[in-house]
């Protein structure tokens, strides 16, 4: 049968029509409820957040952290003893955002933020900067209490405003009240606050991008005075209340300095190595010096007084962190972008990183949030994780019991109890071995995985979070470890790849890694010379064969046949191997399109002229789920059935995810319950809701790969949900 004739497709059904989902309440199935990648699930109430790219450590052990956004609010954090204590609010969304520094004292944990407008949505008087400006500064918080501001004076020249805002009960008021301006600036120029330190008496600002470090008054916060330094960044205020900073922040290789009280910098301060990338400092009660080294080295480095300068005495953590030994494979000591550094006054050492470091680039959270403290002599004694963001999860087809990621893999254990199942295994990222890894240079989070076994070799596909272009993976265990090696891509529109190294001008191009180093060299791109244009749409999909399906915008379905492996191990996919399908009836608009090679059998998803599409919601799967089977030979139609749609309920009832495994379609809405469909039938065989052991909750689902599933060998369903509410993939466990 021509590719091109499937607009005639007969619409012979095996069966009866099925009723429409929608019309009848779908009884909860008994689905076990469970997680990975998060050291907590919400059962709870608590969560490990997903970045973390400052911390403060308070003498009693309290690490106060900050990072620019936690997806539920919880950027500025505490945690002690390896629990998540609470978080301060007041850092996201409307008008509000975290920020890269925080700083404690016996009183005050004061936080670097920022203050918007909602592009001038929001309007009060010394409480939201007009339309067109940006406020950053410092929010200054109760040190027993995150949650509670405690307001300030903020001079006489603005006392009126102040006096208002103190007889005002909106909540922001008082958060306005507590709030230090340091910089006021357009909305597109944000000048971020690069650090932070304080005592009983002394605030210091380190204003990054004016290069100077400003003094205030601890309790008044006043401005007491101030001095010119290079792009300061993380400060720490020693015993004799000299300053220490790290200084040339914005450059490739910044260096320490040392600070007297009144500015004038003392040279007594450490050489660092050549290749090393200082991104935090502190000081422990013997006066030695802790330096997070984001370098190759990934260690903490000591420094200790010797004669009149500072000289390198030792480091916690394995040079090359995540890299050494078996590259990717995690474990303590082990750091992966180191963000920050503290100790207690015990000795402890705590130290955060977020898979990339301070500097994310398109990374707009990192790659995986972790906190770890160490003992002084080094011995692990505790680490929280918050790995996953905007994430999905599919079963390794070459390990039992293994599970990727976008860009890490977990070993579960089914036996244990709920979020305890899963290990982490493996970081497959390698920024220094490969830079040219399109997850640096194209959206901010990996994707979300499909695995496949081709030939007996493993390979990762990453769809990204609007479902423009494809990322490949292979993997060389023996020499890699745990590594993904790029290995092929496939660019939709010209703008997500605006930064690909030496990629053709604009989109609609195949990258293959020919010569084998993981670079995306001149000469390995090859353009589409032809008129199937596959840029746009939201439908990706890799069958167990390796041929990859694509639902457009153009309203055809492609199918990009796979050409085997060539010399390097890299599957070949060639715009000279593309088969075009029509839509079928009775759509005229496709979302997704899921085909099992097995059975030659495809699901199609989309809107009819009965069911129309409607643009304000663009990521979800459409109002109609068909089975078409011997879609290769004769297909026909066994059955189209409604999805739920509903976008006036409150929360919106529609399917935004879809899969197919074992007997079952699974399609999940936005709100993370998940439809199961009998395959075979199209009858609704019931829908799984998160339960008690995630808090009855589940983040929006925001990916239109956002769910995937696995039948085990006894029968059993593991299905997986992108939840990036709270830094985890949902995990159910659901046996009919």
């Amino acid at each position: 049968m021509r590719p091109t004739s499937f607009i005639k497709l007969a619409l012979a059904v095996a069966g009866a029509l099925a009723a429409s989902s929608a019309n009848a309440a779908a009884p909860v199935l008994d689905a076990k409820s469970s997680w990975i990648g998060n050291t907590f699930g919400f059962g709870d109430g608590t969560w490990t957040q997903i970045n973390i790219t400052a911390i403060a450590v308070a003498p009693d052990g309290r690490v106060f952290t900050n990072a620019p956004w936690d997806e539920s609010g919880a950027e500025a954090s505490v945690y002690r003893d390896g629990k998540m204590l609470g978080f301060a609010g007041g850092t996201h969304g409307w008008g509000a955002s975290g920020g890269n520094a925080v700083a404690v004292n016996s009183r005050y944990v004061y936080v670097a933020v920022g203050v918007g407008n909602e592009r001038g949505r929001l309007v009060k008087q010394g409480v939201w900067p007009p339309a067109g400006r940006q406020w950053t500064g410092v929010s200054r918080r109760d040190i027993g209490e995150l949650k509670r501001p405690v307001p300030f004076d903020a001079g006489s020249d603005t006392n009126a405003t102040m006096k208002a805002l103190a007889a005002d009960r909106d909540p922001r008021a008082a958060m306005a009240r507590s709030f230090l301006s340091i910089n006021d600036t357009p909305a597109d120029a944000r000048q971020e606050i690069g650090g932070l330190a304080a005592n009983d008496s002394l605030l210091y600002v380190a204003n990054t991008s004016v290069n100077r470090i400003e003094v205030y008054d601890a309790q008044s916060m006043q401005k007491k005075s101030q001095w010119d330094a290079p792009q300061p960044g993380r400060l720490a205020i020693a015993s004799d209340k000299t300053l220490w900073a790290i200084v040339e922040s914005a450059g490739e290789h910044p260096r320490i300095a040392h600070y007297a009280a009144s500015g004038t910098e003392i040279k007594d301060a450490p050489r660092l190595p050549p290749d090393s990338v200082a991104v935090d400092i502190a000081i422990d009660k013997t006066g030695r010096l802790l330096v997070a080294d984001n370098g190759p080295r990934q260690q903490v480095l000591f420094y200790k007084r010797e004669g009149n300068t500072y000289q390198e005495s030792g480091a916690l953590g394995e040079r090359g962190g995540i890299f050494s030994g078996t590259p990717g494979k995690p474990g303590p000591r082990r750091f992966n972008g180191l963000t920050g550094v503290g100790v207690d006054q015990d000795g402890n050492v705590y130290v955060s990183t977020n898979g990339i470091g301070p500097k994310m680039g398109k990374l707009g959270a990192g790659l995986g949030a972790t906190l770890e403290s160490y003992a002084p002599d080094g011995a692990s004694r505790w680490q929280l994780q918050g790995l996953l963001f905007v994430d999905g999860a599919w079963m390794d087809p070459g390990r039992p019991n293994s599970v990727y990621t976008g860009n890490k893999r977990f070993e579960l254990d089914l036996s244990k109890p709920p979020g305890q199942e899963w290990t982490y295994a493996g970081y497959l990222t390698a920024r220094f071995k490969y830079p040219d890894d399109p997850v640096f240079h194209t959206d901010q989070w990996p994707g979300l995985p499909i695995a496949r076994r081709l030939e007996g070799r493993t390979f990762l596909y990453l769809t990204d979070m609007y479902a423009d272009h494809l990322k490949i993976y292979r993997f060389d265990e023996k020499r890699e470890g745990e590594l993904a090696i790029p290995s092929s891509f496939i660019a939709g529109r010209p703008r997500p790849v605006q930064d690909v190294p030496n990629r053709p001008e604009g989109g609609e191009w195949i990258w293959r890694d020919t010569n084998g180093d993981g670079r995306f060299d001149t000469g390995e791109f090859q353009r589409n010379p032809g008129d199937a244009r596959i840029t746009g749409g939201w439908g990706w999909w890799v069958d167990a064969k390796g041929d990859i399906w694509r639902t457009s915008d153009s309203k055809n379905i492609y199918r990009l046949r796979y050409g085997g492996l060539d010399k390097q191990g890299n599957p070949i996919y060639s715009y000279a191997n593309i088969q075009k399908y029509s839509v079928p009836a009775p759509f005229d608009t496709l979302r997704r399109a899921v085909y099992d090679a097995a059975s030659d059998t495809l699901y199609v998803t989309g809107y009819t002229p009965d069911a129309p599409a409607d643009k304000r919601y663009w990521k979800e799967v459409g109002r109609k789920l068909a089975r078409y089977d011997h879609w290769s030979t004769d297909p026909k139609q066994r059955y189209a059935i409604d999805l739920p749609w509903d976008t006036q309920s409150k929360p919106l009832a529609t399917i935004i995810g879809v899969t197919v495994e074992g007997q079952y379609v699974f399609a999940v809405e936005p709100v993370g319950d998940v439809h199961v469909y009998d395959k075979d039938s199209g009858k609704e065989v019931g829908l799984i809701k998160p339960g008690p052991e995630v808090g009855r909750a589940s983040g929006w689902v925001d990916v239109p790969n956002g769910v995937t599933a696995f039948r085990r060998g006894d029968g059993e369903y593991l299905v997986f949900v992108e939840e990036d509410a709270r830094g985890k993939v949902m995990m159910y466990r659901w046996k009919p």
